[in-house]
């Protein structure tokens, strides 16, 4: 197969704390679709905990390696982003965002021991949370009038196409996700029944 069209992210939130010498990092793991999913978690942890010294996180977007972004917020370079990051490679989870939240107790760690806090707590916040595969899909808008919904219908239930939202009166509307390995045959099915628009989402 040249293309692989599955990924393994998490179900939902989760979270999780470590602590060591009296500094607290909680760790909060979210799966994202796209990149302006991050802005207001962000928001929202800062909200909730104003008090933090460091609010550090890393992300991952998309099946190639090269979508992600890091943050050490303040922290030593490399001592919080990288390893958070680094975690998510290591167990292969994408379309996912961690944050860290950092009280400071008092007591400077040093660089192995940041590295080791914020490794072990993005660790600990993905244990506590289910991994799952999903497959990458490309969003499709399918227009058509009534009389044409049980063929359309009829494709979206044959190829399993996941509905992500409908409008069904008398002129309809279907958005679906198709899994990229199948668009071309489920496009082709979809253009066959005559008289419907169809329109990818880019």
């Amino acid at each position: 197969m040249l293309f692989d069209d599955t990924y393994l992210t998490i179900e939902k939130p989760a979270e999780a704390i470590f602590r060591d010498r009296g500094s607290k990092f909680l760790a909060f793991a979210y799966p994202i679709n796209r990149e302006s999913d991050i802005k207001p978690i962000l928001a929202q942890l800062k909200t909730e905990h104003p008090k933090a010294n460091h609010h550090c996180w890393a992300m991952r977007l998309g099946i190639d390696r090269s979508v992600f972004r890091i943050n050490d917020d303040g922290e030593p370079s490399g001592t919080a982003g990288r390893p958070i990051l680094n975690t998510l490679l290591s167990r292969n989870l994408t379309n996912i965002l961690v944050v860290v939240v950092r009280y400071f107790g008092g007591t400077l760690l040093g660089v192995p021991g940041l590295i080791n806090a914020y490794k072990t707590a993005t660790e600990e916040a993905l244990n506590s949370a289910k991994t799952i595969e999903k497959t990458l899909n490309d969003i499709y808008t399918i227009r058509f009038e009534y009389p044409q919904m049980n063929d359309v219908m009829k494709v979206i239930k044959d190829d399993e196409l996941e509905v992500i939202e409908q409008h069904l009166d008398n002129t309809c509307f279907v958005r679906v996700g198709i899994r990229k390995m199948q668009v071309n045959r489920s496009v082709e099915k979809l253009e066959k029944i005559g008289g419907i628009s169809l329109k990818p989402e880019l």
